[in-house]
């Protein structure tokens, strides 16, 4: 009976020392991701009660006819602002080699090394906002720095963020300078450590070259560090985009830079509640159909290299 007193009494205390946290979960997170999923079933503006539409937020968002052989979607902005999306998200390949190669040039020892992870992975720390306002004066078609050196090679620079074919690759080039030296970066530094170091002088006994120590020690042992990279990128592409946009295109030219999340945050703006929840629904069952489909074939693939 002690014993079993005893028992209670520490797993009571424990719960006491959780009880914060999961409080605050329930108040700040699962109740209103709860509570989004019943106002995405209704048209809310803020200002009257809630009128309970059904479906319909979802019918208007992803449905479509067919006119004289031609698709017409319901919301022809959520295709193309999901387009602008995938496209920025096409620079996670660029940014995932750019961070092994960089980790693995910077993976030595010395003061000097341990100095450029650090001036590296800077933009990482820096506030999004300072970062973004300094890449918008350097794609100033007049007084910024790109436009400047192209002058110096006879070539007239393109007016970079106003342009509908340049705004999204200057985004995506402005997230590549950020990310390449950054979390990737130190997740790869840590997997390369972890290698150990006879495989590559066994390597080098045998003759194996730089490309080929690379292709049959360093990327197989990476392919867990790898694929816990592409995941989170994923993810993280789907949901980003909205601070880069918002603070040097504001979305434009013409919605060109308006990206899923940001397309939430204007219908909120214009108070459509529901119509923001639905989207932000259909974005949260994108991803996670995306990354149970990654997780269970990469994971596969995984197992297979390893």
């Amino acid at each position: 009976m002690l014993l079993y007193n005893k028992r209670l009494r520490q797993t009571l205390t424990g719960y006491a020392f959780l009880a914060p946290n999961i409080i605050g979960f329930l108040t700040f997170t699962f109740l209103p991701v709860l509570a989004s999923l019943g106002i995405s079933f209704t048209d809310w503006d803020l200002i009257h009660p809630p009128h309970w539409v059904g479906l319909k937020n979802f019918e208007r968002l992803l449905w479509f006819t067919i006119e004289q052989g031609k698709l017409i979607f319901n919301d022809p902005n959520f295709w193309k602002y999901f387009y602008n999306t995938v496209f920025l998200m096409g620079g996670i390949p660029f940014g995932i080699f750019g961070s092994l190669m960089l980790a693995m040039a910077l993976n030595k020892t010395g003061k000097i090394h341990i100095s450029l992870r650090t001036i590296y992975f800077l933009p990482s720390m820096c506030v999004p906002v300072a970062i973004f306002l300094v890449w918008r004066w350097i794609y100033d078609p007049d007084v910024g720095l790109f436009n400047w050196i192209l002058s110096f090679l006879g070539i007239k620079g393109p007016n970079w963020l106003s342009s509908t074919f340049w705004a999204k690759p200057a985004i995506v080039l402005t997230g590549l300078w950020v990310g390449i030296g950054g979390y990737n970066m130190i997740l790869y530094l840590a997997g390369l450590q972890e290698i150990p170091r006879q495989f590559y002088e066994a390597a080098e006994i045998d003759g194996a070259n730089a490309w080929q120590r690379f292709r049959y020690i360093t990327w197989p042992m990476l392919a867990p560090t790898t694929f816990f990279i592409v995941i989170m990128s994923l993810i993280a592409g789907f949901q980003g985009g909205f601070e880069a946009a918002y603070m040097m295109t504001r979305g434009g030219p013409a919605g060109s830079t308006i990206t899923l999340t940001y397309y939430i945050y204007n219908n909120i703006i214009w108070l459509k509640m529901g119509y923001a929840a639905a989207i932000a629904w259909v974005l949260f069952v994108l991803i996670f159909t995306v990354t149970l489909f990654s997780w269970r074939y990469g994971g596969r693939k995984i197992h297979y290299v390893m």
